[in-house]
């Protein structure tokens, strides 16, 4: 029998390979759903590509790549041990060879049974894919880690009896205001700032100052004492200790770690010091009622990586949504594309995992309910109740945190920013398919009014969402927030415990009248006085997106800079009309400034030349010699060099590299630099378009182009994305993200290079819902417009201090009753706390 397997496995030989130094073996979950070795089916592993495949792709892989060879992992849970978390389980691995079409199965330890020619190279694979580390697993960097070792000085520490107490919160340093990085000195009770970092953060180094005065060598750091110990430092010895007495230590001053509130509640990080977070944590997450999970499509929670609760909820919500609940059944395997250009194929791999994740939502497939055997044996053995275990983000989350400084890392991230992260690259790989941001995108009407002339001008951007202000001066508890201010400063100079705190209660209408007030402009230049003056800026809703996002605008900076939350709460209304807010346009009674572009400030060596604000020839231009001859001592030309760093702004040889990179490939690259003349027509410019003119004979500034091309956009491209935006830079790279390149004839580029577009906007104030058609897409947005009516269908809501820590749930409305999702927790909502969410999620009524 074992040579009739080996003389099956012999035409296949070339195919099995042995995975090389950086390859990465799929061998915990399956590459497009989230089947893996514990599934019903087990995990097929590739013996060529390294791919897993659950049970319903591999068929699918086999036929499309002809590879014949597999390793089924399965895992069976041999015995559950349950520690105090109830996570341990033991299992019981079992991993085979299949061969395809027939499924013919070669259990690995009887590979040793085949002939010596199949064994020795087979066995060889088959170790190193089952010893491979899985691609999923995180790789935690390796580093080296001293154990701390007890302080000399903590068993025969002397503590004066100076009778100081130190009050269980309220802190700060007695040599200056600083209220964190506090050290408590443990032979006199004095509390001091830590040392300066590097990056302006920490103190003013007045514990280390105490030390050289008195030497007194040990010191805990306040805000780490917990009923497990606490974060001890000696000064004498110049590094973190032991004190295995801390807590008698602690006691002399009237602390006592036993009522310490620990520092983390349900694996997420809170604040010791506030009371109100724990509220907020209780209130939020529905904490102490008997929740119902839910189980069945829609009903999959998802698993918090950590720290990733950010993305769990976000996604959860916008797979609520039906427009990106459609790419969830677009599952496109990516080894089935043949298009040889990268870019497809990264796009592929978006898509693929979007569909992905959205498909492990969305099938119900891992959210069943246990079986009634299991739920008897429970009840018996008075265990937990059972919970899904909700599917892993990890892919999604590798592929959309790629090369993002922060969305990379494993700290918690503000949800609102890495939503329209993931609306930008929606918006970026839905170029010749369907784009389900469309639902969210409309337009805003900005009005500028110079206050002194009375002229205004009206130009249209391109939003996702809006962000309303939280008026305090307009909460109805108003004189109780007073109130209790008063006694916290009353506190804090005494050293007494703070009182309870109050929440601001804010009506949502007078967050909404905050958002639509008038805000000055900065800088203002006037095209009517054709000088700098006062101007004031309204926006209104151009046109009404199908499904409105609103954040409300919690988080705030602290006189340290780092984001701090407001404790507020709004009350949100399940309906909305915006309606009033729909722009009107320009006014009969209006005047319009003229299209007219400020003066280009020359440099000094220059102040002694006529200049006219319209009439001008550029200069030398100023270039960074010294970046320039960095460049070319690499080898490139002395020419191309200055020109990198002129395109560039004179930002350093990095970005100069890059712009070379960029553009070496082109006819003139080492030709010398050349600006083109900068003076216009002398007669006047205007345009019908929203936007206003474009200035100076109707060309963008060619270090704006080069810019934007240097980034790898093409010029043509980016000519129009700096006419569209009146050659503002970051306007023109979302409208670059917003218009998809399509391909077209030269003749048709070069018109759209210099003829002005007129219908930009030509639909934006139609009251009837419509969608702009793909063939639309130079001539400006797809948008979705409509009436300004909305009912509330999901929020998204934070817990903690900062954005920078705490924890996010999202609640969702299906099928008419409030749904709470928590991690990997899915259950009914009892009491949905829409009062204290952070972003808001409305879908468009019909019309009536």
């Amino acid at each position: 029998m074992a040579a009739d397997l080996g003389e099956l496995l012999v035409p296949y030989m070339p195919t099995i390979r042995v995975p090389r130094t950086g390859d990465r073996v799929f061998k915990s979950e399956c590459a497009f759903s989230f089947d893996s070795p514990e599934s019903e089916g087990g995990l097929y592993v590739c013996m060529n590509t390294f791919l897993g495949f659950g049970r319903e792709h591999v068929e699918r892989h086999y036929r499309k790549t002809g590879q014949s060879v597999y390793m089924h992992l399965k895992r069976h849970v041999k015995e559950l041990n349950r520690d105090f978390n109830g996570e341990d389980y033991e299992y019981e691995d079992e991993a085979k060879l299949v061969i395809f079409p027939d499924h013919f199965e070669i259990p690995l330890p009887n590979i040793e049974e085949l002939p010596a020619l199949v064994s020795e190279s087979v066995t060889i694979a088959c170790d190193a894919v089952l010893n491979a580390s899985s691609a999923y697993k995180k790789q935690e960097p390796e580093s080296w880690e001293e154990e701390i070792q007890v302080s000399k000085h903590a068993r025969s520490l002397r503590q004066l009896d100076n009778d100081v107490r130190i009050p269980p919160n309220g802190w700060k340093c007695q040599k200056c205001e600083m209220r964190e990085n506090l050290w408590l000195n443990l032979t006199d009770g004095a509390v001091l700032c830590g040392k300066w970092f590097f990056d302006g953060s920490g103190g003013n180094g007045h514990a280390l100052e105490h030390f050289r005065e008195t030497k007194y060598p040990l010191a805990v750091k306040l805000d780490t004492i917990t009923p497990d110990g606490a974060d001890v430092y000696s000064f004498e010895e110049e590094e973190a200790v032991l004190d295995p007495q801390v807590s008698e230590h602690l006691s002399h001053f009237g602390i006592d770690m036993l009522q310490m509130q620990k520092r983390v509640k349900n694996g997420h990080h809170i604040d010791n010091n506030t009371r109100t977070r724990v509220s907020e944590w209780e209130v939020i997450q529905e904490s102490g009622m008997k929740l119902k999970a839910v189980y069945g499509s829609g009903y999959t929670g998802v698993k918090n990586l950590g720290n990733s609760c950010y993305l769990g909820t976000v996604m959860q919500v916008l797979f609520s949504i039906p427009d990106f609940q459609r790419i969830a059944h677009c599952h496109q395997v990516v080894s089935e594309t043949n298009n040889p250009n990268k870019t497809l194929i990264h796009l592929s791999v978006f898509l693929s995992c979007r569909a992905k994740l959205g498909h492990g939502l969305l099938s119900g497939l891992y959210s069943k309910p246990p079986m009634k055997s299991e739920l008897i044996e429970q009840v018996m053995k008075e265990e937990h109740k059972h919970q899904q275990k909700g599917v892993s983000p990890r892919m999604l989350k590798a592929l959309v945190s790629r090369g993002h400084p922060e969305f990379c890392s494993n700290r918690q991230q503000d949800a609102h920013e890495f939503l329209l992260h993931i609306i930008n690259l929606v918006e970026r790989n839905s170029a010749g398919s369907e784009n389900p941001s469309d639902a969210f995108r409309f337009l805003v009407e900005e009005r500028v009014q110079c206050c002194q002339s009375r002229r205004v001008r009206y130009t249209q951007r391109v939003d996702y969402g809006i962000q309303v202000p939280t008026p305090f001066e307009a909460a109805t508890n108003r004189e109780e927030l007073l109130t209790y201010e008063a006694k916290r400063k009353e506190a804090e100079e005494n050293m007494r415990a703070p009182p309870e705190p109050v929440r601001a209660r804010i009506p949502f209408t007078a967050c909404l009248q905050a958002f639509t007030e008038p805000e000055n402009v900065p800088d203002f230049w006037s095209s009517a006085l054709q000088a700098k003056s006062a101007g004031v800026k309204t926006c209104r809703f151009a046109s009404f997106p199908e499904y409105l996002i609103v954040q409300i605008k919690k988080f705030t900076f602290g006189v340290d800079w780092v984001p701090k939350k407001l404790d507020v709460a709004i009350d949100v209304p399940d309906f909305l009309d915006l309606n009033r807010l729909r722009a009107a346009g320009l006014q009969a009674s209006e005047e319009e400034l003229p299209d007219i572009m400020p003066p280009i400030v020359l440099p000094e060596d220059t102040r002694g030349m006529s200049v006219c604000p319209l009439a001008f020839k550029t200069q030398t231009p100023e270039i960074d010699e010294a970046a320039a001859m960095q460049l070319a001592e690499m080898g490139f030309p002395l020419e191309a060099c200055r020109k990198a760093v002129y395109y560039t702004g004179n930002m350093g040889p990095e970005m100069a590299f890059n712009w070379i990179i960029a553009h070496m490939e082109e006819p003139d690259f080492a030709e010398p630099l050349t600006l083109p003349s900068m003076i216009p027509d002398p007669s006047p410019t205007t345009s019908d378009s929203p936007m206003g003119a474009t200035p100076l004979g109707n060309s963008p500034p060619e270090e704006s182009v080069s810019i934007l091309t240097s980034m790898g956009f093409p010029r043509n491209h980016s000519i129009q994305a700096l006419k569209a935006t009146n050659n503002n830079l970051e306007r023109a790279l979302d409208w670059i993200f917003t218009h998809p390149e399509v391909e077209e004839s030269d003749t048709l580029s070069e018109m759209a290079d210099t003829e002005p577009n007129d219908n930009t906007f030509s639909n934006a104030n139609s009251h009837n819902d419509f969608m702009l058609s793909p063939d639309r897409e130079t001539s400006g947005p797809r948008i979705k417009d409509g009436p300004g009516r909305y009912e509330l269908f999901a929020f998204i809501s934070h817990m903690g201090a900062s954005t920078m820590s705490g924890h996010y749930v999202c609640h969702i409305k299906k099928e008419g009753r409030w749904v709470i999702y928590n991690d990997h927790k899915v259950c009914l909502s009892e009491r949905p706390p829409k009062d204290l969410g952070y972003i808001y999620f409305y879908h468009r009524l019909p019309s009536s």
